[in-house]
């Protein structure tokens, strides 16, 4: 008869005695491992033996050995065991709401500018709690989280989380940064599609910031011309104060180099700039533990995640 899964209905004690019989080399010594009498132990044996079709163990005069479908099972054996208890351990630190892992999926500002520190407070708290964090824009942080490819996602007021449920993250600026050099006289404010009369810095293409700037571009029928792709804010910042181009970034993280006196932040009049960051979900309470948990500590208010006006 060919092995079928409906074939094999080895349990947990069934592996843990055919371990225990190769460790000893006998049956008498694995049944007594096992706290069974040595006709159970046998029976169970000859019914592993049966189920698969071959013999697991060579019965020789001094004891046992594996034949080689009897080390594949041991090896196969020792991988469930291990998995279950692992799998113990971690059922055991849910009861106390302690260990899990998070898929986090976010916009470019929320994971350089208000994440880190946020993260960073709640992973010391929750030391075997893990997340998988991921940058994506907006729009596709929606659609991932209705595929459920993630359990939570921080995107921007401008996507659509009509078929989501959210809660407010953080207050979002973007701003324009320009050299001091630069002829922008005593302008305080300019419409994005102003500032694309100008040469861009900024960031890689894969970054969400990126995308939604140039999709952006894209509405009002114009382009964006980027003479340089970096990977950090501080970077394009630096890249701006050396007179390269101009650059959009989140107002938190112009603040300290606006103050150095080396570029300038005008307000950008576009209603995209201004936005609020939202935690999204399918449904809230539907949420892993460790989830249900990482959500309560992000939506906390942290006083150094205020920006300025």
């Amino acid at each position: 008869m060919p092995v079928t899964p409906a074939n094999i209905r080895f349990d947990l004690i069934d592996l843990r005695l055919f371990l225990h019989v190769l460790d000893t080399g006998s049956i008498t010594a694995g049944s007594r491992l096992s706290h069974l009498a040595l006709a159970s132990a046998s029976t169970r044996i000859r019914g592993m033996e049966d189920a698969l079709g071959v013999p697991l163990l060579d019965r020789l005069r001094g004891g046992v050995k594996p034949t080689k479908a009897g080390l594949a099972v041991a090896h196969h054996a020792r991988l469930v065991l291990q998995q279950v208890e692992r799998m113990q351990g971690e059922i055991a630190d849910y009861a106390g709401g302690l260990a899990g892992r998070v898929r986090l999926l976010s916009n470019t500002a929320a994971i350089t500018d208000y994440l880190p520190q946020a993260l960073a407070a709640f992973l010391n708290t929750h030391p075997a709690i893990d997340v998988d964090l991921e940058e994506r824009p907006s729009h596709l942080i929606v659609s991932q989280l209705l595929a459920q490819a993630a359990e939570l996602g921080i995107v921007a007021d401008s996507a659509d989380v009509s078929s989501l449920e959210s809660r407010p993250f953080r207050r979002d600026r973007l701003v324009l940064i320009v050299p001091r050099s630069a002829g922008f006289g005593r302008l305080r404010q300019l419409a994005f599609a102003q500032a694309l009369a100008h040469d861009f810095v900024g960031l890689g293409e894969d970054s969400a910031l990126q995308q939604h700037l140039a999709l952006q571009a894209d509405r009002l029928g114009l382009r964006m011309r980027t003479r340089i792709r970096l990977r950090s804010f501080e970077a394009v910042c630096r890249m701006v104060e050396a007179g390269v181009g101009v650059a959009v970034v989140p107002a938190v993280a112009a603040e300290g180099h606006a103050g150095a006196g080396k570029l300038r932040v005008l307000k950008l009049t576009d209603a995209w700039a201004d936005r609020q960051l939202l935690i999204c979900a399918r449904r809230f309470e539907q949420l892993s533990l460790p989830a249900a948990k990482l959500v309560e500590a992000l939506c906390a208010p942290a006083q150094s995640d205020k920006v300025t006006p």
